[in-house]
This record gives C-alpha cells, structure tokens and sequence, in this order.
C-alpha cells in the first residue's frame, strides 16, 4: 500500500478473502475508513460467486417483498416520525401517576390544600419527552436519526405526540379535583421545553433525570414533608412560569442544530 492509496492487488486479496499479514489487514482497513477512493475501488472488486450469492438472496426476498403492501411502509414510516416503539408503557405510567396523584388528592388533603396532581405535573410529560428521542429506549433509534428529517423536526413532532397524551389527562384530573388548570399545564410546558433545551446539551435522558431529581429534592419531598403548598404554584408565579417557557423555547430555537448531533450521543 502506498503512501496515498492501496494496491489493487491488495484489494482484491483482501475483497477475496485470501491470507494476508495482520499488520496489512489493520492498516488497510484504516485507510478504507478515511479514503472514499480506495472503498470505490473495493465495491468494484468481483469475487467468485458474488453474482450467484445475490441472486440466491434476491430469490428469497423477491416473494416476501411481492407480500408487502407499500401503503403498509407508508403508515409505518409516517407512525414512526410521531411515536417510538417504548410508548405505550410510558402511556400507561403516566396514566398510573395520575391516578395516583387524583386518588392522593382525595385522601391526603394538607393543612393548606395541597394539589399533588400539580405536584407531579411538571414531571409528568418529561419521561415520555426522553423516550421520544434516545438512543437507549428506541430500538428503531439508529434507522430514524439517519432520516433527512431527524433533528428538532422530529424531536417536536414526537413531543408534539407526548402533550397529545399527557394534556388530556391533566385536564381531567384538574377537573376531578379542582384548581387552577393553568397552574398544571403551564409548568408541565415549561418543564417539557426544559428537557429539550438541556436536552440539547448533556442529552435527553441525562436532562430528564436531572430535572426529575431537581424537582423531587427542592419540591416535591419538602412539600410533602410539612404538608404546604409551595409557593411556586401561587398565582403570582404564572408570569415566571411563562417566562420559564419563553425563554427554554427560545434556547430550542437557537441551538437547533444541537439535535442533528444527538445521534452521536448515548443515553
């Protein structure tokens, strides 16, 4: 191998799979990851029973592909850009802590009133935001970030998919158990814009942990503790809160392109 390129009679032995020195395997294969040339050249290389081996296999998925209906791909490949495959046990979680905050509410009523469908709304969508793009929990993760489409066009049409479900289940509760709907929602949004802009940084799941646990230390366990509604879901608070959404909103914005690279990431 020169300097440059490989030999073309190293091509070939290598393509053939004849015996060659292992100090010669490694180093051409570390010249095949860096020059396009030289793995052009090795496409091009015809091995014995190459064109018998690829029709052996086209003549066993030709039948399977007949059976296929492309509409079928189709709904798939749309389905996929909305929803992951680990949603409908996030659903059901979701579903469970919001019974279990409604049935806490009815029973365990604090000295000032204390809301926990509010209490744990903030957290609710977070999970299912971090579901909707991480490496770890999607088994399809690899196939969709290679999409021309991946990134925050994605991601938010996933999170669009997340408050689809979690919204309507606040709701309900709040009714259920009365209260400010905007003192459940609007947190809920600017915890779910949170996540994403920290997302773009450390990666979704490490910032839904990261603000579950901010939130369950600083809120959710003093609040429980002394039996008082925090002072963050005061009605002179939803300004903060709004600002809180604003300004995650905008930190989305303006680091879109963060969410191109988290492909290279791991949750």
């Amino acid at each position: 191998m020169n300097a440059e390129h490989a030999s073309a009679a190293l091509i070939t032995r290598y393509v053939r799979g004849e015996e060659l020195a292992g100090d010669a395997v490694w180093a051409l294969e570390s010249h095949l990851e860096t020059c396009a040339d030289c793995r052009g050249r090795l496409a091009e290389v015809d091995t014995p029973g190459t064109l018998t081996a690829l029709e052996s296999v086209w003549s066993r998925l030709e039948p399977e592909l007949a059976r296929t209906t492309p509409a079928r791909h189709r709904r798939a490949a749309w389905l996929s850009t909305w929803v992951t495959p680990v949603m409908l046990p996030w659903l059901l979680m979701a579903l469970l802590v919001v019974v279990a905050a409604v049935a806490m509410d009815r029973l365990w009523q604090g000295e000032d009133g204390i809301s926990f469908v509010r209490l744990f709304a903030p957290i609710l969508p977070v999970l299912g935001v971090a579901a909707a793009w991480t490496r770890g929990v999607d088994p399809a993760y690899e196939l969709t970030a290679a999409t021309p489409r991946a990134g925050l066009y994605l991601v938010l049409r996933r999170t669009a998919a997340v408050l689809v479900v979690v919204f309507p289940l606040l709701l309900l509760a709040q009714w259920v158990t009365g209260g400010s709907i905007a003192m459940s929602l609007l947190p809920s949004l600017a915890f779910t814009t949170g996540t994403l802009a920290l997302g773009g940084v450390i990666d979704m799941a490490k910032a839904a942990y990261t603000l579950i646990g901010i939130w369950s230390v600083i809120v959710i366990a003093p609040t429980v503790t002394y039996q008082r509604e925090t002072f963050l879901f005061s009605e002179a608070w939803l300004p903060m809160w709004a600002a809180a959404l604003a300004v995650t909103a905008i930190v989305i914005v303006l680091r879109r392109g963060a969410f191109t690279r988290l492909s290279a990431r791991r949750a």
